[in-house]
């Protein structure tokens, strides 16, 4: 089965009434299209996972972001390929979090990150995040 080697950003940032929160993006295209993912992409040649995930980032949502502390890797099989994706805490540094490839994004209380429809892989991040 073919693998495929991805980063995903758990961008954070507090709320109004100053909860943590991170960004959730919801996809707009393919098999899974609806689904919601934390952003991210894949690793290309030569490129280290945060450098893949500052790139992405900046294609994906127009956004500068500072790549923090390593959460976990998850390794996930899809029906097609298995899914090694690295996840990382995020901070923005600069930007708006323009939506170019996303239907849509939220931000989502860490105490309740649940609302939404997560892809299975990330439904393991999720999973690391509440423990």
């Amino acid at each position: 089965m073919k693998t495929i080697r991805v980063v995903a950003a758990v961008i954070k940032a507090e709320n109004k009434e100053k909860q943590p929160v991170v960004f959730a993006t919801q996809r707009g295209y393919g098999e899974y299209k609806d689904w919601w993912e934390f952003p991210g992409g894949k690793i290309e040649a030569g490129e280290t996972p945060q450098e893949a995930l500052v790139r992405e980032i900046r294609e994906e949502l127009d956004t500068e972001i500072r790549v923090g502390e390593f959460i976990t890797t998850v390794e996930y099989d899809y029906p097609a390929f298995h899914l090694s994706m690295d996840c990382f805490w995020c901070e923005i540094i600069s930007g708006e979090l323009l939506l170019k490839e996303h239907e849509a994004a939220q931000w989502l209380p860490l105490s309740d990150l649940r609302q939404v429809n997560w892809l299975p892989a990330d439904v393991l991040v999720v999973e690391c995040l509440e423990n």
